[in-house]
């Protein structure tokens, strides 16, 4: 084999240094997107528990202004 053979070959095949570093990219790639979808849940659960908690507050104060109509 000469040479240029050799280097041929090598050039071919990525060295395993270069796949570690494409793996470790990729990791961090779907890291991020699992990040993002996480994000996304917690702002939903944010604004749904928001969205519960005056819906209840406002049936109390729906409770309590017919309570207040019914005793006048």
């Amino acid at each position: 084999m000469t040479e240029t053979e050799t280097k041929i070959e090598t050039e071919d095949k990525p060295s395993r240094t270069a796949r570690f570093a494409e793996w470790l990219m990729a990791r961090d790639e779907r890291r991020q997107e699992k990040e993002s979808n996480l994000e996304g849940l917690m702002k939903l659960n944010v604004f749904l528990s928001i969205t519960i908690l005056i819906a209840v507050a406002g049936s109390s104060a729906a409770n309590y202004a017919l309570m207040a109509w019914a005793w006048l």
